[in-house]
């Protein structure tokens, strides 16, 4: 077994690049968002509160990009009753909201990006422009 193995990293200018795109999307709909986007861990890399983005909106961004970067996996897709226990069992930190995706480059999940303040889908459409900003991302 191997002690060390080679990783991705999402550099801020590849989070800088995301946040853009993500900016560009909700302008082009009328619809200002929250827009977070966070590395493997959850940790904020960039982040922007849209002139009209509903004041909330910046913590649910934030935990969307976190839960789906943290499992790699897009956010709003759990059943209800596992939804809630997972969001009272880490204080809230977990979310099912649609809206956060995870930035997946070469099958390594190397960030989240969480969008809040419009509708589901509208969330949805943001975030699926902002991880289309990184080079060889997997769509959703």
């Amino acid at each position: 077994m191997a002690e060390t193995s080679a990783s991705l990293k999402l550099s801020h200018e590849g989070a800088l690049a995301a946040l853009n795109a993500g900016i560009a999307k909700a302008t082009a709909m009328g619809q200002p968002q929250c827009i977070s986007i966070v590395d493997p861990g959850g940790h904020l890399l960039a982040f922007v509160r849209m002139d009209g983005a509903f004041h909330m909106s910046l913590e649910t961004s934030l935990r969307k990009a976190k839960t789906a970067a943290c499992y790699g996996a897009p956010t709003g897709g759990m059943q209800d009753d596992v939804a809630i226990k997972l969001a009272l069992g880490t204080d809230g930190q977990r979310i099912n909201l649609p809206g956060g995706l995870p930035i997946i480059v070469g099958g390594h999940c190397i960030g989240g990006v969480g969008v809040g303040s419009g509708t589901g889908e509208q969330d949805r459409e943001v975030a699926m422009e902002a991880i289309a900003a990184i080079p060889g991302s997997q769509s959703f």
